[in-house]
């Protein structure tokens, strides 16, 4: 079908749709920003992370001044751009806004469990929402949306510790918290912000008050 804003005819998909492949993308490229990270030496994990968004923001932001480059994006990218993101930016400028971000203000285990949350409450949290979510809560979120969110940063929480060998004695506990922060960063709208950029900044934030409260940092020195 034609996209108003469109020259040629290109059939997007919409937030209310599944949308796989985009999810995919999502989760397979945040997971690479995650490996890059834990494996990579930091000032090199940083530079990659600065190109990236040095290459793609700037694009997004001349493509919708410029409506031939837009509409060459829009066929480009079709598999994973969305309806919303004709005459707006997409959410990967978000993601790459927000994780940049993350990375510069907070320590290293704090990241690695944000990236973590982004790359899989996010798209999962959306599946069982559109399949199941009957429940609403704010806008499209849904009860069952938040469960699915709470039980991934719980148990992504959960392995993460065990494979570090930290916090073991507080190790449920701390996992059950740490799911309702990735659940309620990815559940709580902030303004009209896009939730790729929230989600990395409030679990952040979350994750580091909590760990904080249960000695993370001081057993971890």
């Amino acid at each position: 079908m034609l996209i108003e804003g469109l020259t040629q005819p290109v059939d997007l998909k919409k937030r209310s749709d599944i949308h796989y492949a985009r999810k995919i993308w999502h989760m397979s490229g945040v997971f690479a920003m995650f490996l890059a990270y834990v494996y990579m030496p930091p000032a090199v994990s940083m530079t990659v992370l600065i190109v990236a968004w040095s290459l793609f923001v700037p694009f997004d932001f001349l493509r919708l001044k410029y409506p031939a480059l837009n509409d060459w994006a829009m066929h480009a990218f079709k598999p994973i751009m969305r309806q919303s993101e004709v005459k707006k930016l997409a959410g990967t400028t978000f993601l790459l806004s927000g994780v940049l971000i993350v990375n510069i203000l907070f320590p290293r285990p704090i990241v690695a469990l944000t990236l973590l949350f982004l790359a899989f409450a996010d798209p999962i949290a959306s599946y069982f929402g559109i399949l199941y979510g009957k429940d609403k809560i704010f806008g499209h979120k849904s009860i069952q949306g938040f469960m699915a969110a709470f039980f991934v940063c719980a148990a992504v929480t959960f392995i993460y510790l065990i494979y570090h060998n930290y916090l073991m004695d507080r190790l449920i506990v701390v996992s059950l918290f740490a799911g309702l922060v990735g659940a309620f960063a990815e559940l709580i709208p902030i303004a009209k912000l896009d939730d790729n950029l929230t989600l990395p900044l409030m679990s952040a934030v979350g994750l580091t008050i909590l760990f904080y409260f249960f000695g993370f940092f001081a057993a971890v020195s």
